[in-house]
């Protein structure tokens, strides 16, 4: 049996990320039991979770552009706002012809 190629959007996640992962699999997807294990809120883990998931999508998705990703990575690190994001996003498509 060949092994598998590792998937690129495991490989663009940090540590930290990778860590993260570890722990809500270890503890059955319980967000409340990693709110405990990190000694956060509850919405902190929701918040922490719903921007891995994000760096999921744009790292496992091929058919979005270089800059797209870009703009979209510097939304979920909070350099600029979602709203900002798909601006951004929105006008870069209807110039390049709705791609």
């Amino acid at each position: 049996m060949a092994a598998e190629p590792v998937p690129q959007w495991i490989l663009a996640l940090d540590n930290e990320d990778l860590e993260f992962i570890k722990n809500f699999v270890l503890h059955s997807g319980s967000m409340k039991e990693i709110a405990k294990l990190y000694d956060v809120s509850y919405p902190t883990v929701r918040l922490r979770l719903d921007r891995l998931i994000e760096k999921i999508k744009i790292n496992d998705s091929m058919e979005n552009e270089e800059f797209i990703k870009f703009i979209k990575r510097l939304a979920i690190d909070d350099r600029i706002s979602m709203e900002d994001a798909k601006l951004i996003i929105e006008k870069y498509k209807s110039e390049r012809g709705g791609k």
